[in-house]
C-alpha cells in the first residue's frame, strides 16, 4: 500500500492577480447592465409638486419605463414624464393623442366629441378646469396633471412633442408605504 494519497493537481492554484481580474470583469459588467437599466429601460425620478394630486404626492419616488415608447406611442390615459425644458422633466396624464380635439365644456372632458368619465379626478379638480378646445397635432399629444387647479400643462404651453417623453410612470416605491401601480385607465362614459 504505497500509494501517495497527497495529491497535487496542477493549475489549481488562483494567483491573485487572476482573481482581481475576475472580481474586475464582474465589477465592469454589472455597471455596465446597471447603466443600460437606468439610460435605457428604467428610471427612478421624484414627484416635484402638486399638480397630479391626488394620485401622485409630492416627493414621492417613482420607476419610469423608458423602453415601452421604443415600440409604441403613449397612450390615452398613460402617466408621462417629459422634457418640459431643457432643465426639467414634467409629469403628466396623456389626455389626447395625435389627431384628437380635446375640449372641456361645463367641467367634462370630451375627445373627438365623446365625454370621458375622469374617474381619476377630484370632483373639485372637474371644475377647476375652464372651457377650451384644442386640436392635438401629428406627432404630439396633449397632457394635464391630475390636480387641474395648479397644474401648467397644455393648456398653457400647448401640446407636446411625442420625441419629448421620456417614459411611462409605472408605480410608486418610495415611501415604501405608499407603493403602488399608477392608474393609467380612462374610460368613456
Amino acid at each position: 500500500m504505497g500509494h501517495n494519497h497527497d495529491q497535487h493537481v496542477e493549475g489549481m492554484e488562483r494567483r491573485p492577480s487572476k482573481e482581481f481580474w475576475e472580481w474586475g470583469k464582474a465589477l465592469g459588467i454589472a455597471i455596465i447592465i446597471a447603466f443600460i437599466i437606468r439610460f435605457f429601460l428604467f428610471a427612478p425620478i421624484v414627484v416635484d409638486g402638486e399638480s397630479m394630486m391626488p394620485n401622485l404626492h409630492d416627493g414621492e419616488r417613482l420607476i419610469v419605463n423608458k423602453a415601452v415608447y421604443y415600440l409604441s406611442e403613449p397612450e390615452r390615459g398613460e402617466i408621462v414624464v417629459f422634457h418640459a425644458t431643457e432643465e426639467k422633466d414634467w409629469i403628466k396624464r396623456v389626455i389626447g393623442e395625435p389627431g384628437d380635439t380635446v375640449e372641456v365644456h361645463n367641467g367634462v372632458l370630451y375627445i373627438n366629441g365623446e365625454a370621458y368619465n375622469e374617474f381619476y379626478l377630484d370632483e373639485a379638480a372637474k371644475w377647476a378646469t375652464h372651457d377650451f378646445r384644442h386640436i392635438v397635432g401629428e406627432d404630439e399629444i396633449f397632457v394635464m396633471g391630475d390636480n387641474r387647479a395648479n397644474s401648467r400643462d397644455s393648456r398653457s404651453i400647448g401640446a407636446i412633442p411625442i420625441t419629448s417623453v421620456v417614459g411611462r410612470a409605472e408605480f410608486v416605491f418610495w415611501p415604501l408605504s405608499n407603493f403602488r401601480w399608477v392608474e393609467t385607465e380612462v374610460e368613456a362614459k
